[in-house]
């Protein structure tokens, strides 16, 4: 039942999203909330800025085959496979809730549950740490690139204040935390737990503006629950295509096993830390809520299957070590 276990997190979220729909902010308090997200927004990116050690990620580049392989499933068939679901009939999956997959689809991999099952399988959890942060390094400048060159039509344009936004809010806080780094990375590192608790309130903000916005404009008589299954068959579809892929794949190219772990969770993984964020700069407000529905719902997914794997993987080391 442990595998089965909600994540806490994303219960909050849950949490927060009820709350959004019985006490949607509007009026003058919508603005303040957007104001206070904007701000939210480049804290969480100067922080993962600072967190991010550029010399661990560039030492780690050595091991190139692995990260390329990373950054391929990340940025090459995690699109693909979102590409071809975006093509579902609107009787199946609704426009935005199809948007919401592509989104999904071009987001870097996740930092601290890649490494945490690849450790929990007995992989390379070096390369984890390496692959899972120059994933995240490259999404903030992929990922938008993407949402661009794929979703241009649906709210996320290429204008001058579309690539303005992205730079203010997403890079140039990035940017700030690595150069601050040297003289705060050892606080950081010494106060992660409350700096922590920074981080999942900044993004229950994000949540709570996003889904209030949804409230006001009305947007959410039209999901119901036909289609939630769907979208639930759908992330759970993406999830078992490209583990599949990366397994395989892995083993093809002719990886060590500690190795194909390293690559399948680092490759199969989406970051819900960084997609709630990115999601509020790159589309309009009202349209948040539905965008970032199925990134929420795969968050879920990916944690009891990952969990599910990472057993398995550890549990036939342990066979293999039994003396016959």
């Amino acid at each position: 039942m442990s595998r089965l276990r909600p994540d806490p997190f994303v219960l909050a979220i849950l949490a927060t999203v009820g709350v959004a729909t019985l006490l949607p902010a509007s009026g003058a308090v919508a603005g303040g909330f957007g104001v206070a997200t904007t701000l939210a927004v480049g804290l969480l990116f100067f922080l993962y800025g600072a967190r991010l050690s550029t010399q661990e990620a560039l030492e780690g580049l050595r091991h190139w085959r692995l990260h390329a392989v990373v950054l391929a499933a990340t940025f090459v068939l995690f699109p693909l496979l979102g590409l071809a679901l975006f093509l579902l009939p609107a009787s199946v999956l609704p426009p935005q809730l199809a948007a919401g997959v592509l989104f999904l689809a071009v987001l870097p991999s996740t930092v601290q549950s890649s490494i945490a099952f690849t450790s929990i399988a007995r992989g390379n959890v070096a390369a984890a740490i390496c692959g899972a942060s120059l994933s995240n390094l490259a999404g903030i400048v992929l990922t938008p690139l993407l949402v661009a060159l794929l979703l241009a039509g649906d709210g996320a344009g290429v204008d001058g204040s579309a690539v303005l936004g992205i730079v203010l809010q997403l890079l140039a806080p990035f940017v700030a935390g690595q150069l601050a780094r040297r003289w705060i990375g050892g606080w950081i590192t010494r106060h992660a737990a409350p700096l922590k608790l920074v981080d999942r309130g900044s993004i229950l903000l994000v949540v709570y503006t996003a889904f209030s916005a949804g409230m006001t404009e009305g947007i959410w008589h039209r999901l119901d629950l036909g289609h939630l299954l769907v979208l639930v068959v759908v992330c759970c579809v993406l999830l078992a295509a490209v583990l599949g892929a990366t397994g395989r794949g892995a083993r093809v190219l002719g990886f060590g096993r500690a190795d194909r772990i390293t690559i399948v969770f680092c490759g199969s993984k989406k970051s819900l830390a960084s997609g709630l964020p990115m999601a509020t700069v790159l589309f309009g407000h009202a349209q948040v809520g539905l965008i970032v529905l199925p990134l929420m719902l795969f968050h879920q997914i990916q944690l009891i299957v990952c969990a599910t794997l990472a057993r398995r993987y550890a549990a036939e080391e342990e066979q293999e070590l039994v003396p016959a």
